[in-house]
């Protein structure tokens, strides 16, 4: 490998775009749900390419395979960990961003500081956290955390945030937010009907 081809290898960043969860608190399926006329998919899938030259979705490939290149869950049924492993187990690129398909109000200006601070670290996770606690559901990963998220779902742990204590984590605190203009309620995702409903008034960023 040359080493114009390893720097590329190394700086450029894989999106994926987790939405193989079963909604069951919604009641169908969020990916098809539609805001502002598109589909959280849909607004998914342009926030990441926004900001990532090779963007994935993570779920069903029968389901999904007709929007974009699809990656499988290897623990079926594990929850958003189960998807992390998944994404970056497959992953070419040392730099992965996660977002959770119903993030509907994340900024391309947030996700690229996001990469620039990843790019900047030598962290193996660089997560913001609100007043609500961390969001591992829009963060940047490294592809090595794949081999802890492993064993913990070898080990019948499908929580994330924990994790985050075994390796080298960078958080963007809600200060470091405010300093750079970015707005907590970006992170307000779409679990509930109700939630979806009060959604329609306001309208996504892309």
């Amino acid at each position: 490998m040359t080493w114009d081809v390893y720097h590329l290898v190394v700086h450029t960043v894989t999106a994926f775009v987790l939405a193989g969860g079963r909604s069951s608190r919604m009641g169908r399926d969020k990916a098809f749900l539609e805001l502002g006329g598109r589909t959280l998919l849909s607004l998914a899938l342009d926030a990441a390419g926004a900001v990532a030259p090779n963007v994935r979705i993570v779920g069903s490939a029968a389901k999904f395979a007709a929007f974009g290149p699809v990656v499988e869950d290897m623990y079926p049924e594990r929850g958003p960990l189960a998807g992390i492993h998944a994404a970056l187990a497959s992953s070419a690129t040392d730099l992965n961003l996660i977002i959770a398909v119903d993030l509907p109000f994340l900024h391309p200006s947030f996700l690229q500081y996001l990469i620039s601070q990843a790019r900047e670290s030598p962290a193996v996770v660089v997560v913001p956290r609100t007043d609500e606690g961390l969001q591992p559901l829009c963060a940047m990963y490294r592809r090595s955390f794949a081999e802890v998220a492993e064993r913990h779902l070898r080990a019948g742990k499908n929580k994330i945030d924990s994790l985050f204590a075994e390796v080298h984590t960078r958080i963007i605190d809600p200060e470091e937010l405010t300093q750079n203009s970015f707005q907590q309620e970006m992170f307000h995702n779409l679990n509930t009907e109700q939630e979806w409903t009060a959604a329609q008034t306001r309208l996504p960023p892309i």
